[in-house]
């Protein structure tokens, strides 16, 4: 009995022992699977592409994945529940963290000839994120970036994508973009994103075009009525799997429209609950990667050129009396288009527009240029289009959630409208016009635009797909060029 209690206190030793290495192995695991995994669950974005530069958005997130457990709202409107929870708890929830973030970006796919950025701080006051703005850079190449992010003392595993440059305008090379709008969370058809994503990677694009009502802050619950929620649908929508693969692997132009602004048809003023349209404006620009102008022209070689109009900044209120004063695009945006639009010496020329400008629309909208509410502005643009660049200029429109090929009657203008982004949220047509519809149909689905080169002559191919990137419609125009 004499000898129990040293063997009790050497027994309580060694397993106080273990137990310590036992806690400290933990820890170690714990940290090391925190320096594995990547903490941007948000993904990478690439914009604003020109033939030297292009915009790097990145965000750090304080988890690696998404909330995929959290709350999920099924009732729109407002939700004082939801006002009150922290957005966190939410489905689909990526909470930022601060940190650093950097980026390594070269030509080549081991990095041998990479350019480092120094490391940014980025903070809550920012949602956590930072854009970089690349110069320098190669016309014509593929980049491989790397985004990486440290925080509280532990690296964490980068983010990895590529992107194209644009060929200089001197450059007669073959070109292939898709456009898409109108997605709604609910609607995505299936639980990793909407099924275009997939599609349009297999079309291998040069570039997206992404032309508003990304979310819908007034439809899909819970409606975004505070800062934080309208951050919470960019979140959700965003690192679902299929957009976070597609949008690290070529880059997008971004436009905004109504409901990824503020709300249905709004303009500036405007307040949807705790949110003001300026909020809007400012949450738009920090989730997108964009430059300073909301409306601006890229070219892309010899025969490619294309402008991105914005709808909202400068409107008048929807509710004004039609005539010379009433505007979306305002006199600034409107004597730039026509300026630019001039100057190009590009084979084709393609606007590429969140509302349509030929249509037609339903009779009992009032928000777009194809409607009789804005029609004094509409008239002007599409005889000007007529009188300055009727053989090669065309319209790709977002916003309508149908797919169509439409020719002005009057004044010939040709428009393109991508339709939904799934299937479940198209509709809403007034049905097929004959006097406008070369083709129309109601389905999901993106467009796809090739140019290319065939001797002498130049191409321009649209194809109105649907959702699995099936050509329901294709239409091609040529162009004798002479270099």
């Amino acid at each position: 009995m004499a000898d129990s209690a040293p063997v009790s206190r050497r027994l309580f030793i060694q397993s106080s022992v273990v137990t310590a290495a036992m806690v400290s192995a933990a820890q170690a695991k714990e940290l090391e699977d925190k320096a594995i995994a990547s903490h941007q669950a948000t993904g990478l974005r690439f914009g604003e592409v020109t033939p030297t530069s292009a915009i790097v958005w990145t965000r750090l997130t304080k988890n690696s994945t998404r909330n995929n457990d959290g709350v999920v709202f099924k009732k729109r409107g407002k939700s004082e529940e939801a006002l009150s929870m922290p957005a966190e708890q939410i489905e689909g929830a990526c909470p930022g963290m601060p940190g650093e973030i950097r980026l390594v970006y070269g030509t080549k796919p081991d990095y041998s000839d990479a350019v480092e950025t120094p490391w940014v701080a980025v903070n809550k006051e920012g949602d956590f994120i930072h854009q970089f703005a690349l110069t320098d850079l190669k016309p014509s190449s593929t980049y491989y970036v790397k985004s990486e992010t440290k925080a509280n003392g532990v690296m964490h595993a980068p983010r990895t994508g590529t992107f194209r440059t644009a060929p200089l305008p001197s450059e007669a090379k073959p070109v292939r973009f898709c456009v898409m709008t109108c997605q709604g969370y609910p609607d995505r058809d299936h639980k990793d994103g909407h099924p275009i994503y997939p599609s349009m990677d297999a079309k291998d694009p040069d570039f997206l075009c992404l032309t508003g009502d990304l979310i819908y802050y007034d439809n899909d619950a819970p409606s975004a009525m505070s800062v934080d929620l309208a951050h919470l649908h960019w979140q959700r929508m965003f690192s679902l799997p299929r957009l976070v693969k597609s949008l690290s692997h070529a880059s997008a132009y971004w436009l905004k429209d109504d409901h990824d602004t503020l709300s249905d048809d709004s303009w500036p003023g405007r307040t949807y609950g705790e949110m003001t349209f300026a909020e809007g404006q400012k949450i738009f620009r920090q989730q997108a990667p964009l430059g300073s102008d909301s409306y601006r022209t890229f070219r892309w070689g010899k025969d490619l050129q294309i402008w991105l109009t914005d709808g909202r900044d400068f409107r008048s209120p929807n509710r004004m009396k039609d005539g010379p004063q009433k505007t979306i695009w305002g006199p600034e945006q409107k004597a730039w288009f026509k300026r630019t639009v001039r100057e190009s010496d590009a084979t084709w020329k393609v606007l590429i527009s969140p509302t349509p400008m030929v249509g037609p629309d339903r009779k009992n909208k009032n928000d777009n240029h194809s409607n009789e509410g804005f029609a004094h502005e509409g008239n002007e643009l599409r005889r000007w289009i007529r009188e300055n660049v009727p053989d090669n200029f065309f319209v790709i429109c977002g916003d309508r959630h149908w797919q169509y090929h439409s020719v002005h009657p009057e004044t010939g203008v040709r428009e393109f409208s991508v339709g939904a982004a799934s299937n479940s949220h198209a509709g809403g047509t007034p049905g097929r016009n004959p006097d406008y519809h070369r083709f129309h149909k109601v389905q999901g689905g993106f467009l796809t635009v090739n140019v290319q080169r065939e001797g002498d002559m130049s191409e321009i191919i649209f194809q109105l797909c649907d959702v699995d990137g099936n050509v329901a419609f294709e239409k091609e125009f040529e162009r004798k060029v002479n270099d």
